[in-house]
């Protein structure tokens, strides 16, 4: 394995480790209108990610930088088509950080009313676009000779591309119910677990769907073997959950986030981009990889990086590991 494919591996990892963890990020931040039954419930779900929210965007950071070091040419070219979208995603990101950090800052109602409802149209929008986004990565898109695409706003918004987002925003609200369930205790974590039993239910349909369309555009064995670890995590998620055990149904919900993202690479591998207009114009592992000598200088600095990054996040998940409900809410919120 050449250090181009290494790369195209590590920043798959990366995009996993990103989904997995802010997956439920999003999904606390649209269950905050689904679950919460007023604002101290809406105060419980917040808290269950206050710690971690910015700490999870790490990995986006991360993926992003690699992804403009190790491949420019996939990152010029998927910046440049997806600039509306990824404006949007930007925007959404930057608004949602401030939403958490301002909305206690004072005490008034119709302050923090509305900064409650950035963080729910916000975790709303991203989880969507994200799989609106991946979708046309592995559709295709409209690139032309000089690997720069050519297409339009309306290419990106195609049936496959929306279903993505129909997929993801579903998938990342269900993994999100299951975390609630699991750090978080009295009524709110019961309505939790019944609230993740429906949106397994219909997570599956969209999902399946999207999956079986994948397969049959670009499916191969490996991909294949992923899509069914995908289905299986989901229900295994759904069934340890009606059991009553949490933590494994956090385990599989997490399992099936980190198997659909192997769909997608798994899928364009080798490509990562490719083209509709002309396969031979497709932007691949090979074709949009820095120089040798930059992928084997960011390799070396990854592996000193990499554990770093782990410690601290693993530290923080544990320190902040414990239940929290209405009780442990401040009257003055």
């Amino acid at each position: 394995m050449q250090l181009h494919d290494v790369w195209f591996v590590l920043i798959a990892v990366l995009w996993t480790g990103y989904f997995f963890l802010e997956g439920f990020d999003f999904g606390i931040g649209v269950l905050t209108r689904l679950l919460a039954r007023d604002r101290t419930e809406k105060r419980v779900l917040i808290n269950t990610i206050g710690p971690v929210w910015d700490g999870n965007e790490v990995w986006l950071v991360t993926a992003a930088g690699a992804t403009f070091a190790a491949f420019p040419e996939w990152y010029a070219t998927l910046f440049s088509g997806f600039y509306l979208p990824l404006l949007v995603i930007l925007l959404c990101l930057i608004l949602r950080g401030v939403a958490f950090e301002y909305r206690v800052k004072r005490s008034g109602e119709r302050w923090q009313r509305n900064w409650e409802s950035a963080i729910f149209w916000t975790s709303l929008l991203l989880a969507a676009l994200w799989g609106v986004v991946f979708g046309n990565i592995v559709r295709g898109l409209r690139i032309d000779r000089d690997l720069e695409y050519v297409g339009t706003l309306g290419d990106l918004l195609n049936p496959y591309a929306l279903l993505g987002g129909v997929v993801t925003l579903t998938l990342f609200t269900f993994h999100g119910a299951v975390f609630a369930a699991l750090k978080t205790e009295g009524d709110i974590r019961d309505r939790a677990r019944g609230l993740a039993l429906r949106l397994g239910a219909v997570t599956a349909v969209p999902l399946a769907g999207f999956l079986v369309w994948t397969l049959l555009s670009r499916g191969d064995l490996p991909s294949l073997v992923a899509a069914v670890l995908t289905l299986a995590a989901l229900a295994g998620a759904v069934l340890t959950g009606r059991a009553g055990r949490e933590g494994w149904s956090f385990v599989c919900s997490g399992l099936g986030v980190v198997a659909l993202v192997a769909v997608f690479f798994l899928s364009l591998f080798p490509e990562v981009m490719p083209s509709t207009l002309d396969e031979d114009w497709s932007l691949t592992v090979t074709n949009a990889s820095s120089s040798p000598y930059t992928l084997k200088i960011m390799t070396w600095c990854a592996l000193v990086a990499t554990p770093v990054v782990l410690l601290y996040q693993s530290w923080t998940y544990w320190v902040f590991r414990k239940r929290i409900g209405t009780r442990h809410i401040a009257a003055s919120h």
